[in-house]
């Protein structure tokens, strides 16, 4: 985000995309532990152990983006993002390759976000959260026999 007039940002603003994020990490927990269940066939039991580590993972993540919006002095979302479910394995895991898609893209600005406010700390911690979601999008294109796809940065 350019710092221009009508574009500057702001802890209110910061503090919305963050909720947004947490949001998203909502969503991820709600998936990966559903996912992690229903999954089935010798072909996936490998990704579905993986996924139910995921799962803890995008909690911690929860807690920390939860931490910053508090730190930031707003109040943290309580509401997920949609989840989308299927019958079919492959299904699932692209919505998950999706969904890690555009959290690492949202991630990318936050970081610069984060330090257009001089929010360092912040942006360090969101730093170590997309190396933990980019090994989350690796392990799910693996499984789906694909190359990572390239999150860009979200506008």
């Amino acid at each position: 985000m350019s710092t221009t007039a009508n574009t500057k940002m702001t802890r209110k603003k910061l503090i919305d995309a963050l909720n947004e994020d947490l949001s998203r990490e909502y969503q991820a927990i709600i998936s990966y532990v559903n996912y992690s269940q229903v999954l089935k066939g010798a072909a996936y039991m490998k990704i579905a152990d993986e996924l139910a580590i995921h799962a803890t993972e995008e909690l911690d993540h929860a807690l920390k983006i939860a931490n910053h919006v508090d730190y930031l002095g707003g109040m943290p979302s309580v509401t997920p993002k949609p989840v989308k479910t299927s019958e079919k394995a492959e299904d699932m895991l692209k919505f998950d390759l999706e969904n890690e898609r555009v959290t690492i893209a949202n991630y990318r600005r936050r970081v610069k976000q984060a330090e257009e406010l001089n929010e360092f700390a912040i942006s360090e911690s969101l730093r170590g959260i997309l190396v933990q979601e980019q090994d989350h999008l690796i392990a799910l294109a693996t499984a789906l026999g694909i190359d990572p796809p390239d999150a860009g940065i979200a506008d």
